[in-house]
């Protein structure tokens, strides 16, 4: 039987920081100077320092995180907060224009790829927050907005906007692009050359 997929204090209590930290790492390709890993790693660590039993270092701790998610944000354009709940081994593989809401939740072995949007259509309240499967695939320019579940190993291909639960094991595609044959444009008129 599967272990269930646990998130937040409950996972960093149970496994540990440095343990999903490595995970993560591995599922990065090893890279920690990639975006995405960094961004999961400043996630982790405020996941972390929410399990610090004394006040005044879990306060310190805070702080530094603030800071770190906003380089993250600023710097490298991926919003994932601390409240969000997310799983284990999770792959951001390309930076830029990523928003993931902040009560969004997100299982194991997960990949995003860049200009995705895990949302609510106007509110960040927890009932509005949309919940991944583990395996899921969200493609370049995807989004997913509302309160849906994607089941697990879903897939979701670029600039597809899912807006309705997906059962598991399902693929999400944007309608074909269409070839538009455009009428070729009337030469312009030779300009009459006056020789006197």
């Amino acid at each position: 039987m599967d272990e269930p997929v646990l998130y937040g204090p409950d996972l960093i209590g149970k496994h540990g920081f440095w343990t999903i930290l490595k995970e993560d790492y591995a599922a990065n390709n090893r890279r920690w100077a990639e975006p995405g890993f960094r961004a999961v790693a400043v996630h982790r660590f405020g996941t972390w320092r929410k399990v610090i039993k004394f006040s005044p270092l879990r306060k310190v701790m805070g702080l530094l995180y603030y800071l770190m998610n906003h380089r993250v944000r600023t710097v490298y354009g991926i919003e994932l907060h601390d409240t969000a709940k997310v799983g284990r081994r999770l792959v951001i593989a390309h930076q830029g224009g990523i928003v993931i809401h902040r009560h969004a939740t997100i299982g194991d072995d997960c990949m995003i790829r860049q200009c995705v949007t895990i949302g609510a259509g106007a509110t960040y309240d927890i009932s509005e927050a949309p919940v991944l499967g583990s395996r899921v695939t969200l493609g370049a320019g995807s989004v997913v907005i509302g309160p849906v579940q994607l089941g697990d190993d879903t897939k979701v291909g670029p600039n597809a906007v899912v807006q309705t639960h997906i059962k598991p094991g399902s693929t999400v595609f944007a309608p074909a692009s269409r070839v538009i044959t455009m009428p070729k444009p009337k030469p312009a008129p030779t300009p009459v050359q006056d020789f006197e």
